[in-house]
């Protein structure tokens, strides 16, 4: 008998095993993920920093998009250099309580990017819908208890994620066939059931998830609503014009999440586990990578406020 419990106690550690099947090619792949990594490091830094010191962008819009670009930051930042150290020097042993640490944070990170995104949306609707008073509803205030709200959401939900698989025996395989830990993959090598993990992690991708894309949804109904009443055609075409880059971001986060998330649950024995981890990886890496660009190529201010730090006042007149 206390063999047996022995044999049910949490291991000490995971062998993060990273893409299986690709394992000779794995220090190739890690090239352009390194790329990618650097280009959403100076990217995003640069875009904060832009936010900041130029007058002209202290606005609501942009101080959602600072908002975005520092949770991109951080959600890259807390699995890409622990996966190119399994590709650069086979270091793929995590300790059991680093890698729970790691799930909140993947987790919790990506609740609050969609979050931002979908208080982005709604910044689109009031400034699209209600252009004069655009400055009296999303003042400073409100725009700082929305992303407290949007980051509260995200935390909250996510914490029970590692208790949940603090509870659950380990009497199998330590080795995760992944470049990270999160919920599904570790849960998986539990010789209990699952099901609670299941339910509550459906819960949560109902509740920041689906409210978040419904509210997007909603958000861009009537911003079309809107725009296809104007009379003027360039009217029309500067409206969505405004709304062409977060648009973009909200298809580079959410089809690859998408993937993700039913390919866990229902694309186990059809999907390669190889794409299976290589889409994961990109859903953590390509919104952090494209969406300065995106928004760099898309957005005037943005692209003005560039030239002029490079290059001085008369190159961005």
């Amino acid at each position: 008998m206390l063999i047996s419990n022995k044999s049910y106690l949490a291991p000490g550690s995971f062998i993060l095993n990273g893409i299986p099947g690709l394992e000779r090619a794995q220090i190739w792949i890690s090239i352009p993920l390194c790329a990618m990594y650097v280009i959403s490091l100076v990217g995003n830094l640069g875009l904060v920093y832009l936010i900041r010191s130029e007058e002209s962008l202290h606005r609501p819009m942009y101080f959602f998009l600072a908002m975005l670009s520092l949770i991109d930051l951080f959600t890259c930042t807390t699995t890409l250099p622990n996966a190119l150290c399994i590709f650069w020097f086979n270091l793929k042993e995590i300790n059991f309580n680093a890698c729970l640490v790691q799930m909140f944070f993947v987790h919790g990170f990506t609740g609050v990017e969609s979050g931002v995104l979908m208080l982005m949306a709604l910044d689109r609707y009031v400034a699209i819908c209600y252009p004069l008073r655009y400055a009296t509803i999303l003042t400073n205030p409100v725009i700082a208890k929305a992303g407290l709200a949007t980051f509260l959401r995200g935390v909250i939900l996510m914490i029970p994620f590692p208790f949940l698989v603090k509870r659950l025996p380990f009497c199998q395989s330590n080795i995760i066939f992944h470049t990270y830990c999160d919920h599904m993959s570790v849960v998986k090598l539990s010789c209990a059931s699952i099901k609670i993990n299941i339910i509550y992690g459906l819960m949560v991708a109902l509740l920041i998830g689906v409210f978040d894309i419904c509210c997007i949804s909603v958000s861009y109904t009537m911003i079309l609503r809107a725009v296809v009443s104007l009379s003027s055609a360039d009217a029309r075409q500067k409206a969505f014009s405004t709304c062409t880059a977060h648009i973009s971001a909200i298809i580079i986060t959410y089809v690859p999440a998408f993937f993700t998330f039913f390919t866990h649950r229902f694309g186990g024995h059809t999907i390669p586990p190889s794409l299976h981890i290589i889409v994961a990886n990109l859903y953590l890496l390509l919104p952090p990578t494209l969406n300065p660009i995106v928004y760099g190529v898309k957005t005037k201010q943005i692209r003005d406020s560039v030239l002029k730090f490079f290059h001085g006042d008369k190159c961005a007149s």
